[in-house]
């Protein structure tokens, strides 16, 4: 995809043949991508769906 748009979340396959998605920001480096991967494509989309929609999730500061 070399003229993709970004930010942007793609969707691939992964070796077992299950769903994975990889957030890529707007400078093209891959900065999240999912922990999981899905039997069902739209279970994948539903979990891109919920990060979205996750805007008042707050920053918490780990101890050292």
């Amino acid at each position: 995809m070399a003229n993709a748009p970004a930010p942007r979340y793609e969707l691939y396959k992964d070796k077992k043949g299950e769903w994975r998605w990889t957030y890529i920001a707007r400078n093209g480096l891959k900065i999240a991508m999912s922990s999981e991967g899905y039997k069902a494509k739209a279970d994948c989309i539903h979990s891109i769906d919920l990060l979205k929609s996750s805007k008042d999730v707050p920053v918490h500061e780990a101890d050292a």
